[in-house]
């Protein structure tokens, strides 16, 4: 008995893999360390499978030295996607570093080697919140959404222009810190107004010495007012979740 085997489906479905391993291995909420990589493997071939089929209707079968230029394409087309996510979400640990610094708890910064984050405790809070309402609120279907999406404007092994892509990674980099400003802003201007106060408590007082109660008052202030900032965490998470969809499928 012979079983047919479509050669070109079957390059379609290896490429289309490449890419969406390549991704999930550096994008969040996949990218955690938590995720295994067998998990991640499995997943991007079982993407690539539910989009070969649309992908192979005019897909014409390579050579040997094509296919393997391909894998190297689609790899890499995989990894700058992946990071140009990342940058649009690191906005979020960025907000939460910005808030250990102005508080005083960048004093207690430590590595996490399961999200790869080196900071305290909000920026480590913060980042966990993120990925958490990512698969909570479906924020990562809209993120695979866009990823699926951007075969429409990067064909499979049609190269990459590095031009767009690094037009929208400097956009992400540009955006990522206006929003970690803009995120963490209301905290921090409390934080400034409170070492203005002390400043001129001290100017009047002298012998009262208030910067000692600095890091007790910042301290106390910032768990305070914390709460009001994840309040807002659902909802910038998917504001940035929609952001990454239409960056995933405008670069081309």
């Amino acid at each position: 008995m012979d079983i047919p085997i479509d050669q070109s489906w079957i390059q379609v479905l290896l490429l289309a893999s490449v890419r969406m391993t390549a991704f999930l291995v550096v994008a969040p909420p996949f990218a955690h360390h938590a995720i295994p990589a067998r998990v991640k493997a499995m997943l991007g071939i079982g993407l690539g499978l539910a989009i070969s089929q649309r992908l192979s209707a005019d897909a014409v079968p390579a050579d040997t030295a094509g296919f393997v230029v391909a894998v190297v394409l689609e790899l890499v087309t995989g990894l700058a996607l992946g990071f140009l996510v990342m940058v649009i979400f690191a906005a979020i640990q960025s907000a939460g570093s910005l808030v250990d610094l102005f508080s005083g708890f960048q004093m207690a910064q430590a590595f996490d080697p399961q999200m790869m984050v080196n900071g305290a405790q909000f920026t480590r809070l913060m980042q966990m919140a993120a990925l958490a309402l990512l698969f909570a609120s479906d924020g990562y279907q809209m993120v695979i959404g866009g990823l699926t999406g951007s075969f429409n404007a990067l064909p499979l092994a049609g190269g990459i222009d590095l031009s767009q892509p690094f037009e929208a990674m400097v956009g992400a980099v540009t955006g990522m810190f206006l929003a970690a400003v803009q995120i963490a802003g209301p905290l921090l201007v409390v934080l400034v107004l409170a070492d203005v106060g002390l400043g001129l408590l001290t100017r009047v007082a002298p012998a009262l010495n208030a910067f000692a109660l600095g890091f007790p008052l910042k301290i106390f202030i910032t768990l305070a007012l914390a709460g009001f900032l994840f309040l807002a965490l659902p909802r910038l998470v998917a504001t940035l979740a929609e952001q990454a969809a239409n960056t995933l499928m405008g670069v081309g």
